[in-house]
């Protein structure tokens, strides 16, 4: 953990005592997107979209017929769009989500996806401009690789209902934190935002151990993250 990330997150009362009770941040890779960033984006991608809406069961079989089409290999975005579409959604693809593989092929070849060098070089809201520009990747998964591909210090998705749920656990709230008042709210963590997430995370694993530091009154800025409310 970076001191100058700690030092920005205690000057917070209730992720002091979260930091405390979870010791130091060690970013792992947690989801099903994370756990394949070692590949290229073009395959990130597509396995994320394998996995939408799926047991990760199903969509890691559904992964192995795809790959069986192609000699148990990954195809590559000009080997996915010669397939025929009736024999990718023999493999378990929707043909939603074909459709969906076959822009993405389309959009890497076409160098809207970048490279795996290239997204080192880009910044965070370019990257999620030109690959939420692909049919069925939303911001949420570009957030995932900012975070555990690229290890991007200042990310907060919002809209993940691990951090939200995270937030009131630890907050003492009644309800989850609506999405644009708790980017508001996480505004006091910046640069640090990708940190607090994971922490926010955290706080969802120790409330289930019932190891999680109660607050016994919710700061009332917390509260009003909760309503929608101002939080300055």
């Amino acid at each position: 953990m970076s001191r100058a990330g700690k030092r920005v997150l205690c000057a917070d009362p209730v992720m002091a005592r979260l930091i405390e009770a979870v010791g130091p941040y060690r970013l792992v890779a947690s989801s099903q997107l994370a756990q394949h960033l070692e590949h290229s984006p073009f395959e990130t991608l597509a396995r994320a979209i394998a996995h939408q809406q799926l047991h990760g069961s199903a969509a890691a079989s559904i992964l192995a017929r795809l790959q069986g089409l192609f000699g148990a290999t990954f195809p590559t975005p000009e080997r996915l769009l010669q397939a025929d579409p009736q024999r990718l959604r023999g493999t378990g693809f929707s043909f939603a989500k074909i459709a969906a593989l076959r822009d993405l092929a389309a959009k890497t070849l076409a160098g809207v996806v970048p490279s795996a060098a290239q997204l080192e070089s880009l910044a965070d809201h370019e990257i999620i401009e030109r690959l939420t520009a692909v049919r069925g990747i939303g911001r949420w998964t570009v957030q995932m690789l900012l975070i555990f591909r690229l290890q991007r210090p200042d990310v907060l998705p919002v809209d993940d209902f691990g951090v939200r749920n995270g937030f009131r656990l630890a907050y003492g709230l009644k309800g989850l934190p609506l999405p644009r008042a708790l980017a508001e709210f996480g505004e006091r963590w910046r640069p640090h935002r990708s940190m607090a997430a994971w922490y926010l995370w955290r706080a969802v694993e120790l409330e289930r151990r019932g190891a999680l530091p109660r607050c016994r009154r919710p700061p009332r800025i917390a509260t009003r993250a909760l309503s929608g409310r101002s939080a300055a």
